[in-house]
């Protein structure tokens, strides 16, 4: 029976769903939106057609043509801006080109112009030819329209797209620029939900655990002294106590999640040493931890309870990794204004791809557990102490190097 997923599996296919979705709309309305511009330049196209056969026959036309007819076919081009050039490429007449002097209404010719709107045209008509005669531009540019003449000499009109056809030609770049910046807005507003829900949930649970714990440590006080008042070995008695107070230390942690914990000035090397002393006892005596601290012990602002659970998962973590057998090395430093822990196990190692996804909610390699502990280790870090923790390097068979870097105290 193949096993459900876990909670970072679930998470990145929602994702992996999310992102496909978008991008098949997105694509989809390019689609659409392309289309559309590609119809109506279609359509101006034919209308071109139309106009250049009308200002042909015109030019060809004889004393009983319709010139009434030929005329209304042409003056009804009140949109695409076209040009009359001759074979050499000089302009000739315009129409609806949006000159930089005013000129009267209803003026085609070029003769009555001012030297900067001809200059103006003819620059464009040179920009649309590309640099080749106008009966070369028409064999390879659609927006040039050869015209024939009763002489058997030749005019050639050449057009520009409409301002509607080069406003939705932007269209469908705007509406992608939109659509991404929405499906963003959405994502974001997902995984920050998510983020608001999780930390909810975190506390809640952790509220609930320090004071589901607050009852039985009690009893378990009240039983310690009642042991010892009928004799028990003294040594017995001392470690009981010991794992009471290590409970009512846990119940303590819990009960700060959620809430801005108090920090002191602590000495970074001692705080560690501290943090380390109950699982000396209690791992396993294959393995060897090795302190290197620092010649100068750095004071640090730190809330002591949560910064010893942050070395202790850590550390359980690496003697996890290295299956009760190995070496582990924990470093003290600075460097700036940082100090610095790094610990270094020579446990089984992790892939590079996952150095960030470890700190996820619900990763985990275990084959038991929830895979929240690094989670909270890099909220405690993060959030709490205003520094961060990472992977510093692995390598496959040889261990990992944990690294924390906190703000000297100033």
């Amino acid at each position: 029976m193949k096993p459900p997923l876990s909670i970072y599996e679930s998470k990145t296919i929602w994702k992996l769903v999310f992102l496909i979705v978008s991008i098949c709309v997105v694509v989809a309305f390019l689609l659409i939106s392309n289309n559309l511009v590609k119809e109506l330049a279609r359509q101006e196209r034919e209308r071109m057609d139309v106009w250049a056969s009308a200002t042909e026959r015109l030019a060809q036309a004889e004393v009983n043509s319709d010139f009434e007819f030929l005329l209304k076919i042409i003056s009804q081009n009140n949109t695409i801006p076209v040009m009359i050039a001759d074979s050499g490429g000089t302009v000739m007449e315009f129409r609806n080109f949006r000159l930089p002097d005013k000129v009267p209404e209803g003026n085609v010719g070029v003769a009555g112009l001012s030297e900067k709107n001809r200059q103006f045209l003819q620059s464009r008509l040179d920009r649309g030819l590309n640099g080749m005669k106008p009966a070369q531009a028409a064999e390879s540019n659609g927006h040039v329209i050869p015209v024939a003449l009763l002489d058997n000499n030749f005019q050639y009109i050449y057009y520009e797209d409409s301002i509607l056809l080069k406003r939705l030609s932007w269209y469908p770049y705007i509406q992608l620029g939109v659509m991404l910046l929405l499906v963003l807005i959405i994502y974001l507003t997902l995984l920050y939900s998510k983020r608001a829900e999780q930390n909810r949930v975190w506390v809640g649970l952790s509220k609930e655990t320090a004071h589901q714990l607050g009852t039985p440590i009690s009893s378990l006080m009240a039983w310690s002294q009642y042991l010892e008042a009928c004799g028990t070995d003294a040594e017995v008695v001392a470690e009981i106590d010991k794992d009471v107070k290590r409970l009512s230390t846990i119940a303590d942690r819990f009960s700060k999640i959620g809430s801005r914990p108090e920090m002191q000035l602590e000495c970074l090397n001692e705080t560690v040493q501290n943090s380390l002393q109950y699982l000396r006892s209690r791992i396993s005596g294959k393995v060897d931890i090795e302190m290197h601290f620092s010649d100068e012990d750095n004071g640090v602002m730190l809330s002591t309870p949560l910064f010893e659970w942050v070395m202790e998962n850590i550390t359980k973590n690496a003697v996890d990794a290295m299956e009760g057998r190995g070496r582990i090395d924990i470093t003290t430093g600075r460097e700036k204004d940082n100090v610095f822990v790094e610990i270094r196990d020579t446990g089984k190692g992790i892939p590079r791809k996952n150095f960030k996804t470890v700190f996820s909610p619900g990763f985990t390699t275990k084959k038991r557990g929830w895979g929240l502990g690094l989670t909270l280790v890099k909220r405690i870090i993060d959030d709490y102490h205003g520094g961060r923790i990472f992977v510093k390097e692995s390598e496959l068979g040889k261990g990992t190097t944990f690294r924390i870097e906190i703000p000297v105290a100033g």
